[in-house]
């Protein structure tokens, strides 16, 4: 397979229209990737910032945390997928329990270690954005593994490319994977800059940092 070959699969309009163009791919994607983070910041975000409040069973909590970051994705999608059948239903369990870690262990640390004088305002003011940040993105790229078990996204072209041995669109899926998950970054990074102000984001930062940033200043 050659460049040209990728390309050529790329700028294709059959690969851009129909249940199998890539809008289509985009939109399975994000659907399920936006539910699973929706969910798992519903779940998360408020046990993290309650822990971190009142600074009771903080550990217990980061413990379980970091157990659940270490339980391979692929393999809570199979149990869910033989648990549930086919459909979003597993796919979105599995990828909300792997949403769930970051955000937990961000919004207590947010809560616990922030100076206290900007507490309340860093709370309203997303501080704890960058553990759905982190979630965000592994769930966008493990999203992927959904096709694995009948699922749609780009892991579609990944899955359907290795079985055909149909490497461009093999590689193609891959890099749309890649080029979503920047994206989600770089969109919840700009929305992050946006929530908090540069004070804050100074005054939460370690200390080596704000003397840096003061003298580029």
């Amino acid at each position: 397979m050659s460049i040209g070959d990728l390309w050529r699969w790329l700028v294709d309009p059959a690969n851009w229209q129909g249940s199998d163009g890539i809008p289509t791919r985009l939109g399975e994607q994000v659907h399920v990737s936006v539910e699973s983070v929706a969910i798992g910041a519903a779940i998360a975000l408020p046990v993290g910032v309650v822990l971190g409040h009142y600074g009771r069973f903080g550990n217990l909590a980061i413990n379980v945390s970091n157990v659940g970051r270490a339980v391979p994705s692929f393999g809570i999608i199979v149990i869910a997928f033989l648990a549930f059948g086919l459909g979003d239903g597993p796919i979105v369990l599995a990828l909300t329990a792997l949403a769930i870690p970051p955000m937990v262990t961000n919004s207590y640390v947010a809560l616990r270690e922030v100076d206290p004088d900007i507490k309340e305002a860093a709370r309203g003011m997303g501080l704890i954005m960058a553990g759905v940040r982190t979630s965000a993105v592994q769930v966008v790229a493990t999203a992927t593994l959904a096709a694995v078990v009948a699922g749609g996204g780009f892991g579609r072209y990944i899955v359907d490319g290795l079985a055909r041995s149909d490497y461009p669109r093999l590689v193609a899926g891959a890099l749309l994977v890649a080029a979503l998950a920047l994206a989600t970054e770089l969109l919840l990074a700009g929305l992050q800059r946006l929530l908090v102000p540069r004070g804050i984001r100074l005054l939460s930062a370690p200390i080596s940092h704000r003397v840096t940033t003061a003298k580029v200043a």
